[in-house]
């Protein structure tokens, strides 16, 4: 069975890119440009692992965390951080919201896929 992931960044290109690195690695994907959109995708896509950004308009990545861990539904969802920050404080910050991992931009798609395989079993 496929594995969805729903990525949430307020970049396309970088969307695109992950599209690009998790559909050749056999994975559906869903692209969605900040945490307000990504919520709303949640619910619609019932993904099996998350990959999200952290500055992004609208709603951040930590709230986007933060609201996610707040429904039942998505407390036990593998999310991924994948940003530009590296400060150990955000990374922190990103934990305590209920983050799965951290990967730091630019990312190397083969170690991001298995990352992916790796949260999602």
């Amino acid at each position: 069975m496929t594995k969805t992931i729903l990525t949430v960044d307020d970049s396309r290109v970088m969307r695109d890119m992950l599209a690009l690195a998790l559909r050749r690695a056999g994975f559906a994907v869903t692209g969605a440009e900040d945490g307000a959109r990504g919520l709303e995708a949640l619910a619609a896509v019932a993904p099996d692992a998350v990959v999200t950004d952290i500055n992004m308009p609208r709603l951040d990545g930590f709230g986007f965390i933060e609201a996610a861990r707040a429904d039942a539904r998505w407390r036990a969802l593998p999310i991924l951080v994948l940003t530009t920050e590296s400060d150990a404080e955000k990374k922190e910050r990103a934990r305590k919201a209920g983050a799965t991992g951290w990967i730091v931009k630019p990312f190397d798609p083969e170690k991001l896929v298995a990352a992916v395989r790796r949260v999602c079993g």
